[in-house]
């Protein structure tokens, strides 16, 4: 086991510390998310089953694997299904982790709100008047409110009361407080589908419930029949004692909303849960051994298309030219897996070029491949290029045209422009007729276009000089066709 040990510590790559550190982020999140959540037994429940798969597939027990394969095929489908407003609070969540926070309110000023917002939620209390009192936390809260009227006041005891007077139109509504704001009255929330496990609860109480399900807000609820204070946050719901208990909460939700210390964020990340992230990376680690870590290399043979790069203008390479040659890959099967063979190339520097027929040597620096893969060989080690200047020539352009004129109309001179290119051609075809023609221009259009620019035609192993094709431009007059009957 030992000897396993220091096999796998010789073989681990730095790409291996951030494949591991990556999962364990991603699985140290799901913990975090899924921890005292109503929906933790669906997460045991799949993991579970994650851990029969690995379980089967270790002892090689066939149907269970291919039942189990099957099952997690759909899975996605089925956590979409599941844990819908949990992904949808996940991702605002995550859309929140780049925004910096604004710290509206010192020390002195939160200590404020909280002891404005205790003292009124006893006072109402002691009156017997209802009220449902919201506390925005990091995440937005649009989405879950429906009606109300935007207020944004400064927080106060008395606003607060007259919102929640019997006789006001916000008095069955929830207040929305944000910091020392009060941005919204009168408002709905959602109602809470697992209230019956906290006992017989009223309409407020399942309200702020359903509200601290979906976010991270704090709620506070005032009953008019017993007269108490209740106070939601987390998914969970309880009764607060005395205004001094209500307002150390406040002081605690304001404190880790906007500490008063701001330590650096990866220290302070670190610090927040250690135990899921221990088991994160232990998980990540575990999963890396029996996914990642792979013992055994293999070779593997491709096929590779040579590029050849920086060969001067006025050279040619003389056909038939190698296109391709034989390479070997070695490495783990994880590798080859990641894989994109279109984007393996073999790529040759002609930028010494010689006349003649020379030489080259493949070398493994000339394949590109991933760096968890290497050239275990070449076939063929070497290739043989014939190379020549190419020589200037000056050749006309021929214009070639289709069809008939227009009935009545007969062609008096065609005239293009440039009347002859300057191309490059190979040794070989020196002596021989070189031609270079204009695409053909439809004559049967004259009546309605005099001016064409066709592109042209010429052999493939032929150049233009500068390495651009040039633009022609062909002009066709016509004039009446005067048969012998007209006259």
């Amino acid at each position: 086991m030992i000897r396993n040990a220091l096999i796998i510590l010789q073989n681990f790559r730095i790409q291996d510390v951030f494949d591991i550190a990556i999962i364990s982020i991603m699985i140290s999140a799901l913990l975090i998310w899924f921890k005292d959540r109503a929906s933790r037994f669906v997460f045991i429940g799949i993991t579970l089953l994650g851990v029969v798969y690995l379980l089967a597939r270790f002892f090689q027990l066939y149907l269970t694997t291919i039942v189990l394969q099957a099952f997690f095929a759909i899975l996605l489908f089925v956590l979409v299904v599941i844990f819908q407003e949990d992904l949808r609070r996940f991702f605002e969540r995550l859309a929140l982790l780049g925004r910096f926070r604004k710290k509206t309110l010192v020390v002195t000023a939160f200590n404020e709100s909280a002891e404005i917002i205790a003292q009124t939620a006893a006072d109402l209390a002691r009156k017997g008047i209802g009220a449902l009192i919201v506390i925005q936390g990091e995440e937005p809260l649009d989405r879950h409110l429906t009606g109300g009227n935007d207020l944004d006041g400064l927080l106060s005891q008395s606003l607060l009361e007259s919102i929640f007077d019997p006789h006001s139109i916000g008095h069955d509504g929830a207040v929305v407080i944000d910091g020392n704001r009060v941005i919204r009255f009168g408002c709905h929330l959602p109602l809470s589908a697992n209230a019956v496990r906290h006992g017989s609860l009223g309409l407020r109480h399942t309200a702020a419930l359903g509200l601290s399900e979906r976010s991270d807000a704090l709620c506070i609820v005032v009953s008019e029949e017993r007269g108490s204070i209740s106070l939601a946050k987390g998914e969970r719901i309880g009764e607060i004692a005395n205004a001094s208990a209500l307002r150390i909460e406040l002081e605690a939700f304001f404190a880790k909303r906007m500490p008063m210390s701001t330590p650096r964020p990866i220290l302070r990340w670190l610090k927040q849960n250690p135990r899921e992230k221990l088991i994160a990376v232990a998980l990540a680690c575990l999963l890396w051994i029996a996914f990642g870590y792979q013992r055994e290399t293999i070779r593997r043979d491709f096929a590779v298309p040579i590029q050849y790069l920086n060969a001067p203008v006025e050279w040619v390479l003389e056909e038939p030219k190698m296109t391709e040659v034989r390479v070997m890959l070695m490495g783990t099967g994880q590798a080859f897996q990641l894989l994109h063979t279109e984007s393996l190339k073999i790529s040759v520097d002609l930028k010494q070029l010689r006349p003649g027929t020379q030489e080259i040597k493949l070398t493994p620096e000339m394949v590109k491949t991933p760096s968890n893969l290497s050239v275990a060989g070449i076939s063929p080690e070497r290739i043989k290029i014939v190379a020549s200047r190419l020589l200037p020539l000056t050749v006309p352009i021929e214009v070639l045209t289709e069809n008939k004129p227009p009935q009545g109309f007969v062609v008096q001179s065609i005239r293009v422009t440039p009347s002859e290119v300057k191309v490059l051609i190979p040794r070989r075809l020196r002596g021989k007729r070189i031609r270079v023609m204009t695409e053909p221009i439809d004559l049967s259009l004259l009546d309605v276009q005099k001016i064409f620019a066709p592109g042209l035609r010429y052999p493939s192993d032929v150049q233009f000089a500068g390495g651009k094709t040039p633009t022609v431009r062909v002009v066709i007059k016509t004039q009446p066709n005067r048969s012998p009957s007209q006259h």
